[in-house]
């Protein structure tokens, strides 16, 4: 399981925000306040967040300090950290992207893995693999995505195979390559909850490549859903829940039992929940 940082103003507890007080410095001060606050309850239950880089980004500079606080303080208590920023672009824009998120010494990020599009070809996933390679971190390409409209273009048909088939053939090349003594790659791909189907299907075409899966809880995905992102032995995926975690104090089965000054109490039940219902399946 991952918890999703993914912070919005208006869903946040009211007394991490004063009423009116909207600037980006306060409002990134309150998602730091916030995001550490998740941390700090699922750091015991769950071996990874996922950080949104969206809402950061549109703060600006309060916002990108605010989101390296969350990074430090997630890794400081042991949590993995995935940055979803869907980055990549062509040579040493590529390279500079990946030195950025994923280096040693040189990246202001030192994120445990980022989220990448694959749509600028093979050479421009090349420096994210090394620099992952150099460093012991991860990459997840972006195959299958959870929105709708992701099939446009990734369901598109050529000499007979769907181009989200063609993205799988080459990411598994390339976890293959990589793959560690539990057999998965630093190679791994995003496969949305909400195409099981094609959950099985990649799942089959891809034994060595982690899965990051988006869309369970407020998008529709369900534990049953996912269940084929895993392999036989119980491994291979990372479950990805957002909004149905940090706002946990929203949805009316917590609403009326934690309220809105206990929404570390409904966070970590929500978790604890998700991680049932995934072990159910």
């Amino acid at each position: 399981m991952c918890v999703g940082l993914d912070p919005r103003a208006k869903n946040l507890p009211a007394d991490l925000l004063r009423a009116g007080d909207q600037s980006f410095s306060a409002v990134a001060a309150a998602y730091a306040r916030f995001c550490n606050g998740v941390s700090d309850v699922v750091a015991p239950l769950v071996p990874v967040v996922k950080v949104q880089a969206a809402f950061f980004e549109e703060l600006g500079p309060p916002g990108m300090a605010a989101m390296a606080q969350v990074i430090e303080h997630a890794q400081a208590l042991g949590l993995l950290v995935i940055v979803d920023a869907k980055r990549n672009d062509i040579g040493s824009t590529a390279e500079a992207y990946a030195r950025g998120y994923l280096g040693r010494e040189e990246s202001a990020w030192h994120a445990d893995a980022l989220t990448v599009s694959p749509y600028l070809g093979d050479d421009s996933l090349t420096p994210f693999v090394e620099i992952a390679r150099e460093r012991g971190a991860g990459v997840f390409v972006l195959v299958k995505t959870s929105n709708p409209g992701g099939a446009m273009l990734q369901d598109l048909r050529c000499d007979g195979r769907t181009l989200y088939g063609r993205v799988a053939e080459h990411m598994e090349g390339l976890a293959a390559a990589t793959a560690g003594t539990c057999g998965y790659g630093m190679v791994g791909a995003v496969v949305g909850a909400t195409y099981p189907a094609q959950l099985v299907e990649l799942r089959r075409a891809m034994p060595h490549t982690w899965f990051l899966v988006p869309g369970y809880g407020s998008q529709g995905g369900t534990a049953a859903d996912v269940a084929a992102a895993f392999d036989d032995r119980g491994l291979g995926a990372i479950i990805n829940n957002s909004r149905g975690i940090i706002f946990a104090h929203e949805r009316p089965e917590f609403a009326t039992r934690y309220g809105a000054a206990g929404w570390q109490s409904a966070v970590e039940a929500a978790t604890r929940e998700m991680i049932d219902a995934l072990r159910r399946v």
